[in-house]
């Protein structure tokens, strides 16, 4: 088999790979990805986007059931499950295509395979355990992205317990539902579920849910949550879980008390690990620390000409992120001027009802640096836009520094925030204080009002409360 080369060989077409390698031929280098299931990774066909268009549905039917309040009324509403995970699937394959033709459109060459090291500069790709192609290239960058973190006895079989990717393609919706995590994973699943008509409890290990939001911001999202019907077990320890003929049992220790938990079915949503194996990392200088591989600022990796984004490359773990990283790392191989990645100004959103956005230092990190800061709140029942919406259940945050006046951080909960975000993203990008976003002009009537209204709050100036 004659070797081919390239400039630059990916391994991996998820949401940090196939954008890499989209930005690698616009500067004119030859690249090949290579990807042993889905282009789109993941997050286009088993996370970010099939999973939204899940919530879709379940918003929908939300709605369907409270349409007295808007004035509307229906008789013998139902839905069919497998449509909805129909439309769910179909979507993710729309998308996955679309990838398709953007890496033929930039005349990137794609390898179907599993790729591995095999040696200095050297790519092997395999498929079905039968070689495929042998490759060369003197920049190589991982993107394998990751997969669910299994827990000792919670093992999923496909039936009763369930990863994210089961949760995805019910072939019916169960009536009770347990979900282990409340990171944004497991809340979006518990949100989907409830809305569909679940009786959904959460369980978490951590003392509030949404743990890495700000603390304010989560107990505002649980007391949401718990409103809508749903139960929440946090500081708790799973002593032991145990399968029934069509159900699941969690033996759930919390607060001095040992209590049993049955449902139909159970949701493992405790967090990812990094997929480092079998593509060749024995032998080579690539530091893996907790199944993520070890990268400096410009993504380079401890073996020269190796390179890793994205999941593989650890937190955030955000299709964004390693988005932006695909870019950043082949952009300093080219030899370009970039700034290294500042992780505070990545968004994080959760597509939960109420959704949570947030960017930068929650107010307790703020202080823990250091900082002297100016906090601003506004509540959505102060903004005309989210009343009229009947969406009034909503809190906008912001924490600025009080000496300098530099937007630390934004944190929201309520309808539309996962869209709002990115003004705070932008103002923190232009290194913004409170000073640029006090003179500038929100359209009314919008929710993003309530933004505005927050940074005006931090300096006692707050006008609609």
């Amino acid at each position: 088999m004659a070797e081919q080369s390239f400039d630059l060989i990916i391994l991996g077409g998820g949401p940090g790979g196939y954008v890499a390698a989209i930005r690698a031929s616009q500067l004119g280098m030859r690249t090949a990805v290579v990807e042993r299931e889905n282009l789109g990774g993941i997050c286009l066909n088993w996370g970010c986007i099939p999973t939204k268009a899940l919530l879709r549905s379940s918003e929908i039917n939300h709605l369907l059931h409270t349409l007295d309040a808007y004035g509307f009324a229906a008789d013998n509403i139902r839905f069919d499950a497998q449509k909805v995970v129909k439309r769910s699937r179909a979507v993710a394959n729309q998308l996955s295509n679309g990838v398709k033709h953007l890496l033929k459109k930039n005349k990137v060459t794609v390898f179907d395979g599993q790729g591995k090291l095999a040696g200095k500069g050297k790519v092997a790709v395999t498929k079905d355990g039968k070689p495929v192609a042998d490759l060369a290239a003197k920049h190589i960058i991982l993107a394998t992205g990751a997969r669910a973190r299994v827990l000792p006895g919670m093992e999923p079989d496909g039936r009763l317990i369930w990863t994210y990717r089961e949760a995805m393609v019910p072939p019916a919706m169960p009536k009770s539902l347990i979900v282990v995590g409340s990171g944004a994973i497991g809340i979006e699943f518990a949100s989907f579920y409830l809305n569909m008509g679940a009786a959904v409890t959460v369980i978490e290990v951590m003392d509030r849910i949404l743990p890495v939001e700000d603390a304010e911001i989560s107990a505002f999202a649980r007391k949401a949550l718990e409103k809508q019907g749903m139960k929440i077990v946090t500081s708790a320890r799973i002593q032991g879980t145990r399968k029934g003929a069509d159900s699941v049992t969690v033996t759930v220790e919390a607060g001095g008390k040992v209590q049993d938990i049955t449902a139909e079915r159970l949701i493992s949503a405790v967090g990812i690990v990094g997929n480092v194996e079998d593509i060749g990392l024995e032998g080579t200088a690539v530091k893996v620390d907790r199944t993520h591989v070890v990268i400096d600022e410009y993504c380079r990796t401890g073996e020269p000409g190796v390179y890793a984004i994205g999941d593989l490359a650890g937190p955030p773990w955000l299709a964004h992120k390693a988005s932006h990283e695909g870019v950043l790392c082949v952009e300093a191989i080219a030899g370009l001027h970039v700034h290294p990645m500042d992780v505070t100004n990545i968004p994080g959103c959760t597509y939960c009802r109420p959704q949570v956005a947030s960017v930068g230092l929650t107010e307790a990190k703020a202080k823990e640096l250091g900082h002297e800061v100016k906090v601003g709140r506004f509540p959505f029942i102060g903004n005309g836009k989210a009343i009229a919406m009947g969406e009034p259940e909503g809190l906008v945050k912001t924490v600025f520094d009080a000496k300098t006046g530099e937007l630390l951080g934004a944190h929201m909960v309520g309808a539309e925030v996962t869209e709002m975000i990115q003004g705070y993203t932008i103002a923190r990008t232009l290194e913004s204080t409170e000073a640029e976003l006090m003179h500038t002009v929100f359209p009314h009537p919008t929710i993003s009002e309530a933004m505005h209204e927050a940074v005006l709050d931090a300096y006692g100036r707050v006008i609609h409360i």
